[in-house]
């Protein structure tokens, strides 16, 4: 038996899992596959007739713009990501691949879902650069921040500074008491040294119970000494009820600051490290 296989197109695009749009010149959608209704919420009678165009994320408008004009010209877009807005308001990323048909006067799309994808390497980026217990930037963009931090400052006869901190015997707390309540010492390290800082200032963990902060565009010396002592102040705060007896350990700083101190981020970060040394070992 013969199969009529141009009967069977429609059926075909109406079982694929990616979305398959056509739009006429004035962006017009004029047929959309069943899979839209996965894709935006939509059933396809709501987006026939309307512009595809009122279904973007307002910020990638522009660019989305561009790619259509692209496409219009006729040359094909393979890997345009753009974002659009559901029908229940939540935000959907959108692999297109799309081509114009200058007989027909119409251009088809076909859009795949990639919002997922995109959370999983957006999570990825985070873990590459954030420390995974306290979520702090970690010491390799910090390091990339310093280094960035050192270059702007050079250009605008700017100061900046580094803060190496130290909690003094914490490897008690977890002897005594248990990593699960070091950790959390941790943490509650981290989101007071977050507090005590300003947008633009980073602040870091190294590894084990060592940080750094980094303050940029210092205007004066006292400006880092009344840092450090708001530092000190603030980590000198008794821990909340929930921690029981345990105390809050003390911290040693150490300072080094651009230009006086070095004029490049290993320098600095060797003699804020040193500095913070000198300090503990006169505390104890």
């Amino acid at each position: 038996m013969a199969v009529d296989l141009q009967a069977l197109y429609p059926k075909l695009i109406h079982l694929m899992l990616d979305t398959v749009f056509v739009v006429d010149s004035d962006n017009q959608i004029i047929f959309v596959s069943d899979a839209c209704e996965t894709l935006l919420g939509y059933l396809p009678d709501e987006l026939i007739g309307t512009l595809i165009t009122h279904y973007m994320h307002p910020d990638d408008l522009a660019a989305t713009r561009d790619s259509i004009a692209r496409v219009m010209n006729g040359k094909p877009h393979m890997d345009f990501r753009n974002r659009y807005i559901r029908k229940d308001g939540d935000i959907v990323h959108i692999l297109w691949s799309a081509r114009w048909y200058e007989d027909e006067g119409v251009r088809i799309g076909v859009a795949r879902n990639v919002t997922a994808l995109m959370q999983a390497e957006e999570e990825l980026r985070y873990l590459a650069h954030h420390d995974p217990l306290t979520k702090l930037t970690n010491r390799a963009l910090f390091y990339d921040r310093l280094v960035s931090g050192l270059s702007a400052a050079h250009r605008y006869q700017n100061s900046l500074a580094l803060l190496f901190l130290d909690i003094n015997d914490f490897k008690g707390i977890n002897d005594v008491h248990g990593h699960a309540v070091g950790d959390r010492v941790l943490c509650t390290v981290a989101r007071r040294l977050e507090g005590c800082v300003r947008e633009t200032d980073t602040v870091a963990r190294m590894g084990g119970d060592e940080f750094t902060v980094l303050l940029t565009d210092i205007k004066t010396v006292n400006a880092i000494e009344e840092k450090v002592e708001q530092i000190l102040m603030v980590m000198n705060e008794p821990l909340g009820a929930e921690f029981g007896d345990v105390r809050m350990p003390t911290c040693s700083i150490g300072v080094a600051s651009y230009p006086a101190d070095g004029r490049d981020a290993d320098t600095l970060l060797s003699h804020a490290d040193s500095h913070m040394y000198q300090i503990k070992k006169r505390n104890r």
